[in-house]
């Protein structure tokens, strides 16, 4: 029988189409320091999902899957030809996230590896991770040489930037590791720098870190209650996610901008008063099996009407006053709100 080898384990990922591929030894305890000092700080806001009691398992992959011995590293490039969030000045449209503008990625990538678990039969016990399983999947990455694990907290690759999404294959193999890279952030701050509600802080231990309770992205997709007023009009026109952070970063200048079909737009930044007039249903069919979708219709109406707010478009008034008269309360706070922002008169 063929030994298998770690350089075959990474053409096969090249094979099913992953555009970085790395191998990381199980490592117990890696950066768990780490990410405790983050949960126990609260940074990590009302997602309970990483401090209940999965928070733990993410101490030992084994807890995982017990005879794990490697993992697989692997990324997808999801960067294309389209403005950064930082060239965008449009304030009639709503900005999403690069990485929710196609397909949901987690079935995508799960299909991928699995083509990967497939031409291992009978070789190895595996079990694919896809950014919701218990697992450091950015530190794993690290030391399977993907890249660093930059200031704004994203793991950036020193060719080829930050635009990438990550998956994982447990796997009893054990296989050859490959070697972590340099931190390249250097002095550089300009994602910390051009945060616009400051969410990138410093910590004890000289790094930086993400508290969660004041990111952008936190407050439009995770956040499923009122949105602190003090950080609304940092929001701006954004109506799921944040880029600003990986837009900013010199990493992301060259990065390629090619990306496989599934990840491109369904609609580039649609129109905020269309957003506005959409129903549970229209919303659920417009974004069904895209990330937009885990924001759900009442969090989205809500973050819609605080771009409107943000926009000071005295266009939008029709639009936030039916949101404010909707039976919502959450959506309809925020509506008025944004109501209380508008310029008067015409634009």
């Amino acid at each position: 029988m063929a030994i298998t080898t770690a350089q075959r384990v990474k053409d096969l990922a090249r094979e099913a189409g992953f555009d970085l591929a790395g191998i990381a030894r199980v490592e117990p305890g890696l950066d768990w320091a780490i990410y405790k000092e983050w949960i126990d700080g609260g940074r990590a806001g009302e997602m309970r999902y990483l401090t209940d009691h999965r928070a733990d398992i993410r101490l030992d992959p084994r807890r995982i899957l017990p005879s794990a011995r490697s993992i697989v590293c692997v990324g997808k490039r999801y960067n294309g030809p389209l403005p950064y969030s930082t060239d965008f000045d449009s304030t009639e449209r709503g900005w999403i996230s690069r990485y929710a503008w196609g397909d949901d990625y987690h079935l995508l990538i799960r299909q991928g590896l699995a083509q990967v678990a497939a031409k291992l039969q009978n070789k190895a016990n595996c079990r694919i991770c896809v950014d919701t399983a218990p697992l450091l999947e950015r530190s794993y990455a690290r030391m399977a040489g993907l890249g660093w694990i930059g200031k704004n907290t994203c793991l950036i690759h020193e060719g080829k930037g930050s635009w990438f999404f990550l998956g994982e294959m447990l796997t009893s193999l054990e296989l050859e590791p490959d070697t972590p890279p340099p931190d390249r952030c250097g002095t550089c701050t300009r994602c910390i720098d051009a945060c616009p509600t400051q969410a990138i802080i410093p910590t004890p231990g000289g790094r930086y870190t993400l508290d969660s309770r004041l990111c952008i992205s936190y407050f439009t997709i995770e956040l499923r209650g009122s949105i602190p007023e003090e950080n609304r009009s940092g929001i701006g026109q954004h109506v799921f996610g944040c880029d600003i952070c990986q837009d900013v970063c010199p990493w992301n200048r060259r990065a390629p901008t090619d990306c496989d079909a599934e990840y491109r737009p369904r609609e580039f930044a649609p129109p905020l008063e269309r957003l506005a007039a959409l129903t549970d249903q229209e919303f659920r069919a417009m974004y069904r099996d895209t990330p937009v979708s885990r924001a759900r219709y009442r969090g989205f109406l809500r973050n819609v009407a605080v771009a409107m707010g943000n926009s000071r478009l005295a266009r939008f008034r029709p639009a936030l006053e039916k949101l404010a008269a909707g039976g919502d309360e959450v959506v309809a706070e925020h509506a008025r709100w944004a109501l209380g922002r508008l310029i008067s008169g015409n634009e």
